[in-house]
């Protein structure tokens, strides 16, 4: 069976993660955050505080991905230090939720952006949601180095969009001078905030599913997870300190498109448009990136179970898994569908997404442990630094993320619609016999 080929470059890899982090999140997160973070100076600290916890997280991932380099990313992890029931819950989970839900919503966040310049009747934002799944789905499958080219020219673009933001605010500072706060308490949650500020930081882990096709994946995961965290964290922090200097702590949170009422300081009303362009783009990258990254654990359970290995071939000329990218685009392409019926915006989805998400997370987390402890003399390129008080933080904090989600969605009444779903998954899985794990 044809396996993965190392063909990224470090460069390469931190660009689709960078890519897939910062997305529309940015323009949608800042005024959520300061709200319930009560003051300027409190909002930018939870943002560097997001950055610090990504990082823990990232140092973590580069020991197991050092380690286990493979396709299968949280996957292989799992499934060795918990075994193949867990392993193949976890992949429901990304097919059914957390992977293809994150696909199926930045296609219509890019669909609204799309139909506010070209409306295509009722259903424009499905439409053309379905249109970019298709479209990005197809580059995946024609080959990696398609795919990166394709990535690496997005990320560009979304740089220069990043640093034109960041610019207009420091115009609007300098023309203006810092507007005056009164920073009144906050009726909301510093727990709610961190759902937000690590929401809009998700996507790192995903380089966990190219670390078999990075080269020298083993001595290079760790560069590829510090820098891409680095980076991440120094936009998110120019960025937010751009909507708080130009806009003040009252008119950040007032704010419910923060870019386009930044902009509209600096270039006038226009700014609509431009700042339409800016989010698209980024929004491309993250759909891009997800694309590329989400099928590779679809493609890993299909090498571990015999009645699925249809989802297990991988191509060799295009080095990618081109039937786990095919299924993967029908099952975002029939959330569009749905959504297209009944939407209840961007809290509805975090709901139903976050709780899923930082439980397996968590357990990511504990794998450390258990793999260090089940394989001590397993070869570790790198290794966790001020082992175990960083990988216990990174665990504590994937735990309190997990209650915090948990009880963010059941004030909604909907704490268990994901975790619900994720169950239904497990007689499927049981009734499916895995091949042996190495």
């Amino acid at each position: 069976m044809n396996q993965p080929r190392p063909s990224l470059r470090v460069f390469d890899a931190i660009a689709l993660v960078v890519g897939i982090v910062i997305g529309a999140g940015i323009f949608s997160f800042p005024p959520l955050v300061a709200a319930n973070a009560g003051s300027a100076g409190a909002a930018l600290g939870l943002w560097l505080l997001g950055g610090v916890i990504s990082l823990v997280g990232a140092l973590c991932y580069a020991e197991l991905t050092a380690a286990y380099p493979d396709a299968g990313g949280d996957y292989l992890f799992l499934r060795k230090a918990f075994g193949a029931e867990v392993a193949l819950l976890f992949v429901w989970a990304r097919m059914t939720v957390i992977q293809t839900g994150s696909i199926a919503l930045l296609a219509l966040v890019l669909g609204d952006n799309l139909s506010a310049v070209f409306r295509l009747g009722d259903y424009s934002s499905a439409i053309y949601a379905e249109v970019v799944i298709v479209t990005f789905t197809a580059l995946n499958v024609a080959g990696i180095r398609i795919g990166t080219w394709v990535q690496n020219v997005a990320a560009s673009l979304l740089f220069l969009g990043l640093v034109l933001v960041i610019s207009a605010g420091a115009i609007a500072v300098i023309r203006n001078g810092l507007p005056v706060s009164s920073n009144a308490p906050s009726e909301g949650s510093l727990g709610l905030s961190m759902v937000f500020v690590l929401l809009t930081y998700g996507g790192w882990n995903e380089a966990a599913f190219i670390s078999a096709e990075v080269e020298q994946g083993p001595r290079n995961m760790a560069r590829v997870m510090v820098g891409s965290i680095g980076l991440i964290t120094l936009a998110y922090l120019l960025i937010n300190a751009a909507y708080l200097g130009a806009l003040g702590y009252e008119g950040t949170v007032q704010a419910r498109a923060v870019g386009v009422v930044l902009m509209q300081q600096v270039v006038g009303s226009d700014a609509g448009i431009l700042i339409a362009l800016i989010v698209a783009i980024a929004t491309v990258t993250s759909i891009h990136g997800t694309i590329l990254t989400g099928a590779r654990s679809a493609y890993a359970l299909g090498t571990t179970i015999p009645r699925l290995e249809w989802l297990g071939q991988w191509s060799e000329r295009a080095n990618v898994p081109q039937v786990a990218l095919l299924t993967q685009g029908a099952i975002a392409m029939m959330l569009i569908l749905v959504g297209a019926w009944e939407r209840k915006g961007i809290e509805t989805v975090v709901e139903y997404t976050a709780p899923v998400f930082w439980l397996f997370f968590l357990l990511t987390g504990l794998s450390i442990f258990v793999l260090r402890t089940w394989e001590p003399d397993r070869p570790r390129p790198f290794r966790i630094p001020l082992y175990p008080l960083l990988p216990i933080a990174f665990c504590t904090t994937c735990l309190f993320m997990l209650y915090s989600s948990l009880a963010y969605a059941n004030a909604n009444g909907n704490a268990w619609i994901g975790l619900t779903v994720v169950a239904a998954g497990t007689p499927l899985f049981l009734s499916l016999p895995p091949t042996k794990v190495e």
